[in-house]
């Protein structure tokens, strides 16, 4: 796994904790938390991806 998707793996899951930690505080801005994770993932996801592919 090539070294940027593990750091926006990291990203993704800091930003789950945070935002069940927000929710559960009663505050709205896990939304925000929610959106940054899901955007981390689809980079995780990219970069991941890429990787695997064979280039010629």
């Amino acid at each position: 796994m090539p070294r940027l998707a593990l750091y926006t793996l990291a990203v993704c899951v800091l930003a789950t904790v945070a935002a069940v930690v927000s929710f559960v505080q009663g505050s709205r801005l896990g939304i925000v938390w929610v959106l940054l994770a899901g955007v981390s993932s689809n980079m995780t996801w990219y970069y991941w991806r890429r990787s695997r592919q064979v280039t010629p």
